[in-house]
């Protein structure tokens, strides 16, 4: 991930609940899509297939510089979020040299996983909700508790 992305998805992380709906509510820039596709290595198309957003819509917004709804903007926040606390994870294990989050993550979230009933955690990237749940399951991952 490139370090201002980074550095963005570590505060975004560590910020309070009320930066962060300061940030959906003022909306994300559309092209902030194209940045996760490249640094998460993942098609556009899987992408806003794992956040429910429009394709056509989408696109339409970052050929126009515009910024997504406030819906969508949590969306993409949310993932970026759970980025961060990849990335501060792995800081906190010690050894985050050459360690690329954003990578991790998009392969990590197309993995079916027992305590997701065999799911995949990308199904659940369209929702606060499910958010908050694959963001859990890192914690207790990191903390030895398996479901």
């Amino acid at each position: 991930m490139e370090p201002d992305m980074m550095a963005f998805a570590r505060r975004l992380n560590q910020a309070s609940q009320g930066e962060r709906e300061r940030l959906i509510r003022s909306g994300v820039a559309a092209s902030h899509i194209q940045d996760l596709v490249e640094t998460m290595h993942v098609s556009s198309e899987r992408l806003l297939s794992m956040l429910n957003m429009p394709s056509s819509s989408v696109r339409r917004k970052i050929r126009q510089g515009v910024m997504l709804s406030p819906e969508h903007s949590e969306r993409v926040l949310g993932l970026v979020c759970l980025i961060g606390q990849v990335t501060v994870m792995v800081e906190d294990s010690g050894n985050p040299n050459e360690f690329d989050a954003a990578r991790w993550v998009g392969e990590w979230l197309e993995r079916p996983l027992p305590a997701l009933g065999g799911a995949k955690p990308s199904a659940y990237m369209d929702t606060t909700t499910g958010q908050k749940l694959v963001s859990n399951l890192l914690v207790q991952s990191q903390l030895g508790v398996f479901m």
